[in-house]
């Protein structure tokens, strides 16, 4: 499984994967042009969109109706470290919610493929080669 980054100009770095492109770009502050979300943004996103589509499966499995739903994800950063040291994501539920599965959605949510490998990081290995000049 590979996944292409390339360099399209500026401070843009994009990702190219299963024929998709995934743009970033840093803010006009971090000297991009802010085009697009950063790469830490996607990270951040990615652990509250995960947890999302195990809510809106678990919703539609029950046809539930997910109108009036949305999950707020919060971030609390740890100042000395400069780090998230805590998310927290709230599942608003309308009122019109079955009680029963009150805290099997939440369950539901923790099922995030992003949040097990945050339980159990993999190991990131970098390391450089160089390109032949055919």
């Amino acid at each position: 499984m590979d996944m292409e980054i390339v360099f399209p100009g500026g401070k843009r770095v994009d990702a190219v994967y299963r024929g998709l492109t995934i743009k970033t770009d840093q803010s006009k502050f971090g000297g991009g042009e802010g085009s697009a979300p950063a790469p830490f943004d996607l990270f951040l996103a990615s652990i509250g969109t995960c947890a999302g589509i195990y809510v809106l499966s678990f919703c539609q499995e029950r046809a539930i109706p997910t109108e009036n739903m949305k999950l707020v994800q919060r971030m609390e950063r740890d100042a000395e470290k400069k780090m998230i040291r805590k998310i927290e994501i709230e599942i608003q539920l309308p009122p019109s919610f079955p009680e029963k599965y009150k805290q099997a959605v939440v369950k539901a949510a923790h099922l995030c493929a992003v949040e097990k490998h945050l339980e159990d990081p993999p190991h990131i290995e970098i390391r450089t080669t160089v390109l032949s000049s055919d």
